[in-house]
């Protein structure tokens, strides 16, 4: 699948390092790098209402671990589904009337403009689910060969069983064990799977926590063939077999929303495990929540402030991008309408307080330190801009060097 045109990043004088991210799998911060080169897998949108500001702030975030990764002079393979696929998509196109392909293909072209306006770096591989439905299903049919999936009786459907993963077998093989990932108790874990999106109460299932990976089809939905019989993917399987393709086990951070912890990241985890014996990533990063008007923005309530209409109203995405930038990618926050004019302001007085050299001003060499220990630490962006903050204020004796390293590091060219 064809993602988005890629920005141009300055190269920015000095050295640095690779950054430390906080590890939700250790509790614990740990340097995030494997020599020269770094694979990232970030979990993609279901294309339906995109791109909201909670799916903005996560890619924006891991943006900025490629652009701090890149700054330390090293590669980046960077790989990211699209779940094209799935039930939330087919119940909105029930809902609105719009067939389910077109729906999604849609808000996909929605959410490359929106990625190229906010200046993310496009993924190296950028896989809709719906093109690799064959490896999926083969994938499937090696676990139930490998004993760490079965089948359940499914009278309605005339193609075959649903077929569930066996997180016991999984365990049992000591290539993982459920909660290391996640850190969660079991009844947190049953809680969480029936909120979002699993079955634990579903009749023949071994554990109720062990989800779906291959769907018989069903009357009136989409199906593909696969040698379980007709049906389509699970959701956790998806990104398990496209990581696995795209970069190898234990790469280097997988990545996502916190609420992706579990099931999703947990399971997708335990997947990987499950056909290649091994770990899927050495790290696995989350972001926090947005709220907007009091709750969590998400789909299901409909509280979604949306790149697209911002810009349509005539926002600047630099404007969008660093008022994401001003809160720590780990923590929860809100979006209220003060953030944009901030935002706003924030840039003049940068573009301002670095419009020329200033030979009395701050020295440049250590405002860019100062910005890349910031980075470095668990991507801290608001120390990052509370530096510049200070610097536009005093001026600098090189204000281009600054000005390429904001572009280079934080994403946002100034005028």
């Amino acid at each position: 699948m064809q993602s988005w045109p890629s920005p141009e990043i300055p190269v920015v004088p000095g050295e640095s390092t690779p950054p430390c991210l906080y590890d939700t799998a250790s509790a614990s911060l740990v340097e995030a790098e494997t020599g020269d080169s770094a694979r990232l897998y970030v979990c993609g949108i279901t294309p339906y209402d995109a791109t909201h500001m909670g799916h903005a702030a996560t890619y924006v975030a891991y943006d900025t671990l490629q652009r701090v990764w890149r700054d330390a002079g090293m590669t980046v393979h960077y790989a990211q589904n699209i779940t094209d696929i799935d039930d939330p998509l087919l119940d909105r196109a029930r809902e609105t009337g719009v067939a389910w392909r077109d729906l999604a293909d849609e808000q996909i072209d929605l959410f490359r403009d929106d990625m190229a306006s906010l200046g993310v770096i496009p993924p190296d591989d950028f896989v809709a689910v719906t093109d690799v439905i064959d490896p999926i299903g083969r994938a499937v049919e090696r676990m139930v060969q490998n004993g760490t999936a079965y089948r359940v009786p499914t009278p309605e459907s005339s193609s075959g069983d649903d077929v569930y993963f066996d997180i016991a077998a999984t365990e049992a093989a000591g290539v993982w064990a459920l909660g290391s990932e996640s850190r969660y108790d079991r009844e947190t874990m049953l809680a969480l799977s029936r909120e979002r999106g699993g079955d634990p109460d579903r009749a023949g299932k071994r554990d109720p926590i062990d989800p779906l990976v291959w769907r018989a089809a069903r009357d009136g939905e989409p199906h593909w063939p696969s040698p379980l019989g007709d049906g389509r993917p699970g959701w956790h399987i998806e990104c398990s077999v496209i990581a696995l393709r795209e970069l190898g086990t234990d790469f280097t951070v997988q990545g996502g929303g916190s609420d992706l912890i579990f099931p999703h990241h947990e399971l997708s985890a335990a997947h990987a495990a499950a056909l290649s014996g091994k770990p899927l990533a050495r790290v696995f990063s989350h972001t926090g929540m947005v709220a907007y008007q009091g709750e969590k923005m998400s789909k299901s309530l409909g509280n979604l402030v949306l790149v697209s209409a911002l810009r349509a109203q005539g926002t600047d995405p630099r404007a969008i991008r660093l008022a994401i930038l001003a809160h720590h990618y780990r923590s929860d926050w809100e979006w209220t309408d003060h953030l944009l004019p901030n935002a706003s302001a924030r840039m003049s007085e940068w573009s301002i307080g670095f419009a020329a050299d200033s030979p009395s001003g701050a020295h440049t060499s250590s405002v860019l330190h100062d910005v890349r220990m910031a980075l470095r630490h668990d991507l801290d962006t608001p120390a990052a801009l509370a530096v510049l903050d200070d610097a536009s204020a005093s001026g600098v004796d090189d204000a281009a060097s600054v000005k390429a390293a904001i572009h280079a590091l934080l994403g946002v060219e100034l005028n």
